[in-house]
């Protein structure tokens, strides 16, 4: 973690911590399966020969931006989660 995020979080009150935790879980949660999506499209069309390959590069390259929009927002919820000291319960989708 660097001095800037730490700071950055650690004048904030755990309840404030905790309730950008869970929006930031959440969230992650979103992210990892909008990208799962579109790796099984990505996966689907790399295995259908009618395909072009302009297709195939195109899923390709959505699905790398999505791994680095994701890899961001972790290193978000890595600083919240160090800042806050523990990880709270998020229910899952659905049962809030």
């Amino acid at each position: 973690m660097n001095d800037v995020g730490s700071s950055r979080y650690s004048s904030m009150q755990e309840s404030e911590l905790e309730v950008l935790a869970v929006a930031a879980i959440r969230e992650h949660r979103h992210l990892i399966a909008a990208d799962e999506a579109v790796y099984e499209e990505w996966t689907r069309a790399s295995a259908d020969p009618s395909v072009s390959v302009a297709v195939l590069k195109t899923l390709q390259d959505e699905y790398v931006a999505r791994q680095k929009k994701s890899e961001a927002q972790q290193e978000v919820l890595s600083e919240i989660i160090d800042a806050l000291g523990y990880v709270p319960e998020v229910a899952p989708d659905g049962e809030d």
